[in-house]
């Protein structure tokens, strides 16, 4: 604690992003490709200050207001023409990678507006995509960083401590997905959901170089019923206990979610409990 500190106080002008870097370096939190944990650094950063146990600088990604800046929505993600045909008679799916900023700012905007959990930065690791058949835009999934500690999914792997430390890099979230609201395709949202598990770890291993074992996702009970999960033959494994990720205390109630999984890999537990 005393050595994040003085990284702190050693330069009153360093963001909180140049602070998780040097954080990192310092203490040697990497990933397994060598790069900085800078996005977990970051999340572990907050709950210390919430603790009262250091105080960073201010945000600077915010306005005149001092709130988050907001993405401004512009004609690309007006709705399009509605689709209604099963995800038999459409063309072949295309996953495309989100590989630059153009990309990314229109992902974002896809997502603010149309997603109801709207944008955030995902934490960790990630990979972004969109859905096209025929230059048609469809959906938008985004994978990131596995959720730090959550009982059922770590009572299904049967893992300790220890072991999720160790592993926890090898398990994805399904942290974005969200099919287009003028897209009607029935059975569309559960082919994407097996098509990205066959695309992901290529994906992954050209971009990490590791390849992830085991899929996650969090699916609201009171919005979803995680039907397209089920027909992609996803594991439902558990129901969060209502609490957010940053809440160590009970007091901030959040919508319980369902938790599915999907193993990449037939001896995934055994590699898991390495």
């Amino acid at each position: 604690m005393h050595a994040i500190r003085r990284i702190i106080s050693e330069d009153p002008v360093r963001s909180r992003f140049q602070i998780s870097k040097i954080v990192c370096q310092r203490l040697g939190w990497l990933k397994p490709d060598g790069g900085p944990k800078d996005m977990s650094c970051r999340v572990a950063l907050l709950r210390m200050q919430d603790d009262g146990l250091l105080q960073l600088p201010p945000p600077r990604n915010c306005g005149r207001s001092g709130k988050p800046c907001r993405i401004t929505f512009t004609p690309r993600t007006l709705p399009g023409p509605s689709v209604v045909e099963p995800v038999h008679r459409m063309g072949r799916l295309c996953l495309s990678r989100v590989d630059s900023k153009d990309q990314s700012r229109l992902w974002n905007e896809y997502i603010q507006r149309y997603h109801y959990l709207g944008y955030a930065p995902l934490p960790g690791a990630q990979i972004r995509y969109f859905v096209h058949a025929e230059n048609q835009p469809l959906a938008l999934l985004g994978f990131s960083a596995a959720a730090w500690k959550t009982a059922p999914r770590d009572d299904f792997i049967g893992w300790s401590p220890a072991q999720r430390q160790r592993n926890l890099h090898l398990v994805v979230n399904n942290s974005r997905f969200l099919v287009l609201p003028w897209i009607s395709s029935k059975n569309l949202a559960s082919k994407i959901l097996s098509t990205a598990a066959r695309r992901l770890p290529d994906d992954w291993m050209k971009t990490y170089n590791y390849s992830p074992i085991l899929i996650e996702s969090f699916v609201q009970t009171d919005k979803f019923a995680g039907t397209c999960y089920k027909a992609a033959n996803w594991q439902k494994v558990g129901v969060t206990k209502g609490r957010g990720k940053r809440d160590r205390h009970n007091l901030y109630a959040v919508p319980k979610k369902d938790i599915w999984v999907y193993p990449l890999c037939k001896n995934f537990k055994e590699r898991l409990l390495i």
